[in-house]
């Protein structure tokens, strides 16, 4: 092999490992007015979701994530004290999956809608994603 050829050689291994969770490039997401938690705070359970979806859920397509409403973080408070923590947050999603069926527990070539994602924290801490599904 010449120069050229491993060069491109690393380069499309470099593109087959960086490809291997999901992708979150293009979501969309809208704010929802909070009386427990400011829009950073918000946010900041995005990126913690979106960073899982990007490392763990190949063949996945994030298509939407937002806050669910204080209304449902409330009812899932009793998230936080299972897991030592002070909050509970509760996102909302949308994903396409392609014909993999992502890790093969997802449905090939289809679309979910209203996918929960609970996270929890310490007061002002780091969100920590604890669940998801329906």
């Amino acid at each position: 092999m010449n120069k050229t050829s491993w060069i491109l050689f690393f380069l499309l291994a470099v593109l087959a490992l960086s490809a291997c969770g999901g992708q979150t490039s293009g979501a969309t997401t809208h704010a929802v007015d909070s009386a427990l938690y400011t829009q950073q705070e918000i946010e900041g359970a995005i990126q913690t979701v979106q960073a899982e979806f990007r490392r763990d859920w190949k063949g996945c397509k994030l298509l939407e994530i937002y806050y669910a409403g204080d209304d449902s973080s409330l009812e899932h408070q009793d998230w936080a004290t299972r897991h030592d923590a002070d909050q509970a947050i509760v996102l909302l999603s949308s994903f396409e999956v392609d014909s993999s069926g992502g890790d093969g527990s997802l449905n090939p070539n289809s679309t979910y809608e209203g996918w929960n994602w609970i996270l929890v924290r310490d007061a002002g801490g780091a969100w920590r994603h604890v669940d998801h599904g329906y």
